[in-house]
């Protein structure tokens, strides 16, 4: 029998978590299957595509409504005679834009759509449209899959964790770069584009307690933005030379190499890879207890602790409760929230035995997440 004939389905390749997977999953394929990536457009891509069969359709997203309906269908009828062409044994997915193409323009193979964020239940009509179509919803996390199936009645739910190769992670995060603030041992870092979701002014307001008690103490934020406004508070504050956004990064490592400590203040997530990749690079980790991803990856009993509104130590990092999603650039006001923030941040600082016992679990950690696990579990379900 020859190989399956595999179709990964992606708006783009610009930096980003699901756009990540689907490039990992297609080098983590080629060995077994036969793989092609189909993107709508082929600006800003960030990942190493070489090697790979990437099919750009050259439909780009548009800003009208009407426009936004036409580009679905023009997508759709494009990839159904592209997996019609390719005689197309399964097409799997990543994200809403991705996923609707997908069922729109299902043929005879396989119909795989994933569910990258929690954010995306929010809109339980497309969900159900999904469900209905696919032939798997693969989620994740467990969280996420729970939710499906329990409300949403969708019994094609599955959880598949991210892959990380983390011999590869070290290995790029030795790259020489030009990186800030070489000059301390208190750096606090963060990664994500600059959106309102990421709760970055929380992280800003939290560091400029920190920094008042540590002098050395510097903040660095990686991802996609100009973050002007963050750039602003930070100088109200009176720590902007304490402060760096250094843009986005096709090699991120090194700069998470460079951090001392990693947090997350996102106020959700769908299962937020720098995590893991942080805690790859033996980086202790702060991170709020949104939905979803920070429970699963930080305890070993994520529904004990799931949504709890209370400080967490857990076995491989610390949770914080929910962040306010009220943005509030007002450097005048911080919250007490922020406050503890800054107090879980410095216990970090303070204590060396707690400092190296997170060391240490986040290795462990970052290890279960493996890329041989990953592609285990998809030739399985292949196989189905």
């Amino acid at each position: 029998m020859g190989k399956k004939k595999v179709m990964l389905i992606v708006p783009m390749l610009h930096q980003g978590g699901f756009e990540r997977v689907c490039v990992a999953t297609a080098r983590l394929l080629e060995p077994y299957c036969e793989v092609s990536v189909v993107i709508f457009s082929a600006a800003d891509i960030a990942y190493d595509i070489r090697g790979l069969q990437v099919i750009d359709i050259h439909m780009k997203s548009v800003g009208s409504r009407l426009g936004k309906i036409r580009n679905v269908f023009r997508r759709s009828r494009k990839v159904a005679g592209l997996k019609k062409e390719l005689g197309i044994d399964i097409a799997y997915s990543f994200g809403t834009t991705a996923n609707l193409v997908n069922v729109l323009s299902r043929t005879r193979g396989k119909t795989w759509c994933s569910v990258r964020s929690y954010m995306d239940l929010g809109n339980p009509g497309m969900m159900k449209l999904f469900s209905r179509r696919a032939d798997k919803m693969i989620c994740c996390s467990k969280i996420i899959e729970k939710q499906l199936r329990e409300e949403m009645g969708c019994h094609s739910a599955v959880t598949l964790y991210n892959p990380f190769d983390t011999e590869t992670i070290a290995d790029q995060s030795q790259e020489e770069v030009r990186l800030p603030f070489r000059d301390s041992d208190r750096v606090i870092l963060s990664m994500g584009r600059e959106d309102d979701v990421k709760g970055f002014w929380h992280l800003v307001k939290s560091f400029y307690l920190v920094h008042r008690r540590y002098e050395d103490a510097r903040l660095m934020i990686v991802g996609e933005g100009d973050f002007r406004e963050y750039w602003k508070l930070a100088e109200e504050l009176g720590i902007a030379d304490a402060v760096s956004f250094p843009g986005v990064k096709k090699n991120p490592f090194p700069y998470l190499a460079r951090g001392s400590v990693y947090v997350m203040t996102s106020l959700n997530e769908g299962f937020p890879n720098v995590l893991v990749e942080a805690m790859a690079l033996g980086k202790p980790v702060i991170s709020t207890n949104c939905m979803t991803g920070p429970a699963e990856i930080l305890t070993e009993d994520y529904a004990a602790v799931a949504g709890r509104e209370e400080y967490v130590d857990g076995e491989y990092g610390i949770l914080i409760p929910n962040l306010s999603k009220e943005k509030d650039l007002d450097a005048s006001h911080i919250t007490e929230e922020e406050r503890n923030l800054a107090r879980q941040i410095e216990r970090l600082f303070e204590d060396e035995a707690l400092y190296q016992k997170y060391s240490a679990a986040s290795l462990k950690r970052a290890a279960c997440f493996s890329n041989a696990a990953y592609v285990g579990s998809l030739r399985t379900m292949a196989e189905e």
